[in-house]
């Protein structure tokens, strides 16, 4: 049998894949066919993925590989295209310089790929991607967000909880390595970004939005020209606080984490947060730890949002000079779902990004939840997300339009954060809080 061995099984996994580069243009030929081809031959080789048969043609790649069963197609593709494309843009960029590969480069960035499948099977693909995430969404472990009009007394604060536990390996990370891989990152949108195609509302929806059922929008409300054109950038100021981060749901935790430690929880994931925006980015962040979430001794999240707003009211009234409000959370998804991708060369989970419109498609305008920057959060979400698309395309989800309101009217950069899910691990969860930190940086300083 010419199968391979495991040690309980025998497999031969072979799949024929075909992809093409952009926009599908013939420029496959002369150096770069014979680059592309050392290159693809490289990296499967260190992913002991057997090249049966392939052909690199002017437009388009094909191959036909056995792959380990280790590894799903989506991932081996992912590792392929973003890994070649990097090499191709070096070797772009110094001609005379055969890009050198060795295993070492396995720890290099992630830039994504300009190298895509078929439309046809790249416009499947997204709506199914987006239905998904919808879905996934709507089966949030009974964590549905809500609002009261009454605003109860917060629970008692978890002071203990908030002293400083024993540091994980995360949050003792280099941030200046984090820092140069987003200085070294370029731009490389696996989608069409050009005004004209932005201003078609059909795409929009289809490339950066879910909208929940619950809830409705228009045209009007969703503008890319408009989001793209409000500035909102600020001057910073590392004398003041600039970003607050807080947790509406300060219990939500990982598939690895620890009992009774912090660190392994989304709040442990708003330090390493706090600590990438203030040593690599120079700003001041206030971290919120308190429980908003805890009623008497039990986890209750129905209304935790107006437990949480009297007390970042408070924090902002106090401080004035703080223009950006962050709730860190992270998604409740059905328990064979994981979100992960990888970003510089790391596993890091997805991320999505969720706006309330105080709009609910059966009852029209929810009027007891105001909010005068509900255009201001779309544009903040959809500036983030522009930045995503360009720099991290595997690793941004959509953003989900909801019907409520979720404390967002307390700035205009008001953004709720959904950093992975339950099934991640805590460090796939850390690790994405670095290309995040650099696409916001990227929109607050308008880079």
């Amino acid at each position: 049998m010419d199968n391979k061995s495991l040690s309980h099984v025998r497999w031969k996994c072979q799949y024929h894949i075909v992809f093409i580069p952009k926009y599908r243009k013939k420029v496959l030929y002369g150096k770069l066919k014979a680059d592309v081809r050392d290159i693809i031959s490289t990296l499967c080789r260190y992913k002991d993925v057997e090249i049966i048969d392939g052909a690199v043609c002017e437009d388009h790649i094909h191959l036909s590989v056995a792959i380990p069963p280790k590894y799903s197609i989506s991932k081996f593709m992912g590792y392929l295209k973003g890994k070649s494309t990097l090499m191709i843009y070096r070797q772009l960029e110094n001609p005379e310089t055969v890009p050198e590969i060795s295993e070492e480069k396995e720890e290099e960035s992630q830039t994504g790929a300009d190298a895509q499948e078929a439309d046809s099977e790249k416009n499947t693909e997204n709506s199914a991607q987006k239905d998904k995430a919808g879905e996934e969404s709507g089966e949030r472990e009974s964590e549905t967000r809500t609002e009261e009009t009454k605003q109860p007394s917060p629970s008692t604060s978890d002071k203990e909880i908030k002293e400083k536990n024993e540091q994980s390996l995360s949050e003792t990370e280099d941030t200046s390595a984090a820092q140069a891989a987003s200085a070294a990152a370029l731009p490389h949108p696996e989608i069409d970004l050009a005004p004209e195609t932005l201003a078609d509302y059909n795409y929009l929806l289809n490339n950066f939005f879910i909208v929940d059922p619950k809830t409705a929008t228009s045209e009007q409300q969703l503008n890319a020209a408009s989001f793209l054109g409000k500035d909102l950038t600020l001057e910073k100021n590392a004398d003041v606080p600039q970003i607050l981060i807080y947790h509406s749901h300060f219990q939500e935790t990982f598939v690895d984490s620890r009992e009774g430690r912090v660190e392994d929880t989304i709040v442990g994931v708003g330090d390493y947060l706090t600590q990438l925006l203030t040593e690599t980015y120079g700003y001041q962040v206030i971290h919120v730890t308190e429980t908003f979430d805890i009623v008497d001794g039990q986890i209750d999240r129905s209304a935790a949002y107006d437990y949480a707003r009297p007390y970042i009211e408070q924090i902002l009234e106090e401080n004035p000079s703080i223009k950006v409000v962050i709730d860190l959370h992270r998604d409740g998804v059905p328990e064979d779902r994981h979100l992960v991708t990888e970003t510089n060369g790391k596993p890091t989970a997805q991320i999505m990004f969720y706006n309330g419109l105080s709009y609910t498609a059966d009852g029209g305008q929810v009027d007891y939840l105001p909010n005068p920057y509900i255009q201001d959060n779309l544009a903040f979400s959809f500036q983030l997300e522009y930045q995503a698309v360009q720099y991290y395309p595997e690793l941004y989800r959509g953003i989900y339009l909801a019907a409520l309101r979720y404390n967002l009217h307390l700035r205009p950069r008001a953004l709720l954060l959904e950093a992975g899910a339950q099934t991640n691990t805590v460090q796939e969860v850390k690790n994405a809080m670095e290309p995040f930190a650099d696409i916001l940086n990227r929109v607050l300083t308008g880079a």
